[in-house]
């Protein structure tokens, strides 16, 4: 039997059902069951229901009358709970969410009668079917999918059992924070549900405005006319709810929300989840803080614009993401005790991706830098995940080792010099990527470089010894082919050698307005001369480093940043210009091998 699909991550989730279209298949589903009821003259019941089978899974729509939705939501009774103590009276279904030691939960009541009023017509024996269960709803109609989809989680073994999907747009929240606590403590339970929030729908967010005491579950997909983002954290998801409200679509449709959900999934595959913008300030933060101002860029959010939305204050909301996800990192991050074993488990993922990157033609840098931005698959969203566990790894262990006594802090240092050099080179990178890919970035080194990065470099170079040699040894030049870049800011320098082309070319990088690339225009300003100067720099540096068989090879590969940039250096050099570093590019392959004898200067 097959196996049921787990996802690490809600941002897995989402790239997920984009990919497979079965977002696009849950919404037409919705629309067709919309379109059947609007043509009755009185709704049969105030919720309804129908199974659709397409080829690749079964889809139980849910949809709920206007009438019964953000009037439901919004009116006396909206926010009303029916606790689970009381449940148990009449409807013993989501018992088993109270375990023994008596945990308690509520109800959203409207959501709950709806439900229960159709619960004994619902269909029962949905898990036995082979193909996967796609539950959704729009609007109320997507809360009664939530608590149907609750009701099935009781009796799934997760094992051998395909889990049913849940994907609601612009469902109100339907519970409080132990229905949240119940949930998200099982992962597998957690990761069944995908939320998909306009920022023009207010029926998501009505309940949190009127008690506050309402708490998200699952995965949200906040979305907006500029692309989209994923959340996970309940506490940054109703913030973000708040926060990013710009008020209903201003039409006579008497369900005006409606088709805006349904331009959002006709558009999704033309736009990026998590994807940059052209709206992001010129920065120099670290990278973890850099992705969270692209994820809510994405849906609206840019620090230089919040005057437009009233009392939200953007940098605050920024800060408090990057704690709780440093939090979150470390809470995911491997056991400390196992430490550096661990480590390899992560390093030698990392390794495989970087194989499979090289058979593709393109390094692992490149490769990742692209797919940040244009969409991830799952090999990409492992290696965030990674990353991040294995940087707050090493973030704590240069923390405690430069905060010990002289004696145990040089003690750690010295033991994790090996460990530290292989993750800072490896990783790094990854990093710089991030860091690039956010417009307006500049010089990486100065303004983007986390501290632990510098230290670990620093150990490497405290305890080095001279060497005797004047060029690299024969080890070294052997297991060339399978290196890392000695240098872990190399590809900062790479993107600096990029942007100085550009400038010597009149280009700018990225799309900016006028206001904007004036600007930048005047920040890069620099002779003719000069450029060129520091191109040449750039050069010389890369030639030291394969002169002591200091870089991957990888960085030859036709799709490779480095070799764009040899190109348009050529180019700007002129076509008859010639190098040392002109003939090692000339014989990739026995540099590769290592046996190419590389001259001095």
């Amino acid at each position: 039997m097959t196996q049921t699909q787990y996802f690490s991550s809600g941002l897995e989730l989402a790239n997920f059902v984009v990919i497979l279209d079965i977002l696009q298949q849950a919404w037409t589903a919705i629309s067709e069951l919309y379109k059947e009821t609007s043509q009755k003259d009185e709704p049969s019941a105030p919720v309804e229901f129908k199974i659709y089978e397409p080829l690749n899974c079964t889809i139980i729509a849910f949809f709920t009358w206007p009438a019964n939705s953000k009037d439901c939501v919004q009116g006396n009774e909206g926010g009303d709970f029916v606790t689970s103590s009381a449940l148990k009276g009449y409807f013993p279904h989501f018992n088993f969410l109270c375990p023994k030691s008596n945990q308690k939960f509520s109800i959203n009541k409207p959501a709950l009668e709806l439900f229960t009023s159709i619960f004994d017509v619902l269909p029962k024996s949905v898990m036995a079917n082979s193909k996967p269960l796609i539950i959704t709803g729009n609007s109320l109609g997507g809360s009664v999918a939530s608590l149907f989809t609750l009701s099935l989680l009781e009796k799934i073994n997760f094992k051998n059992t395909k889990r049913p999907l849940c994907i609601t747009f612009g469902s109100p929240l339907i519970g409080d924070e132990g229905l949240q606590e119940a949930i998200s403590k099982y992962a597998a339970w957690n990761s069944c549900f995908l939320h998909v929030v306009s920022d023009q729908d207010p029926v998501p967010r009505v309940l949190i405005s009127q008690t506050g005491v309402y708490k998200p579950f699952g995965t949200f997909l906040l979305c907006s006319k500029l692309g989209c983002s994923c959340f996970e954290d309940p506490q940054t998801i109703l913030e973000l709810l708040k926060a990013t409200y710009s008020g209903s679509p201003g039409n006579q449709d008497p369900n005006p929300v409606f088709d805006v959900y349904g331009t959002f999934v006709e558009d999704i595959n033309r736009k990026v989840i998590c994807k940059d913008t052209t709206m992001l300030p010129e920065r120099t933060t670290q990278p973890l803080r850099a992705c969270i101002i692209t994820q809510l860029a994405a849906i609206g959010l840019v620090p230089q614009q919040q005057q437009q939305r009233q009392n939200v204050d953007v940098n605050i909301i920024i800060t408090e993401t990057e704690k709780r996800e440093k939090l979150t990192a470390k809470r995911e991050a491997f056991d400390p005790t196992k430490g550096l074993n661990d480590f390899k488990v992560y390093m030698a993922y990392l390794e495989q991706y970087k194989k499979l990157c090289k058979d593709d033609g393109i390094g692992y840098y490149d490769r990742y830098k692209i797919e940040s931005r244009n969409g991830m698959t799952t090999a990409d969203m492992d290696v965030v995940r990674y990353k991040k566990s294995l940087t707050c790894f090493w973030e704590d262990m240069v923390d405690q080792a430069e905060k010990r006594p002289q004696t145990v802090g040089a003690f750690l240092r010295t033991r994790s010099i090996f460990g530290g050099t292989n993750y800072r080179r490896m990783i790094e990178p990854l990093h710089i990527a991030d860091y690039y890919n956010i417009e307006g970035s500049r010089d990486y080194i100065s303004n983007g470089r986390s501290e632990h990065y510098k230290k670990l470099e620093q150990w490497l170079k405290e305890t080095e010894k001279p060497s005797s040699s004047s060029g690299p040894n024969d080890l070294k030049k052997q297991n060339v082919k399978s290196s890392l870049t000695e240098d872990s800011c190399f590809w900062a320098h790479v993107e600096e050698a990029l942007i100085l082309c550009d400038s010597l070319n009149g280009r700018e990088s990225g799309v900016m307005n006028k206001e904007s690339s004036k600007k930048k225009r005047k920040s890069i300003a620099m002779d003719e001369e000069s450029s060129k100067k520091k191109l040449v720099g750039f050069e010389n540096y890369v030639y030291g480093l394969m002169k002591n068989y200091a870089v991957s090879p990888e960085i030859f590969l036709p799709k490779s940043s480095f070799m764009k940039w040899w190109g348009e250096y050529k180019e700007i050099m002129g076509n008859s210009y010639s190098s040392p570093l002109t003939n090692i590019i000339k014989n990739v392959e026995e540099y590769t091998k290592g046996t190419l004898v590389i001259p001095e200067m």
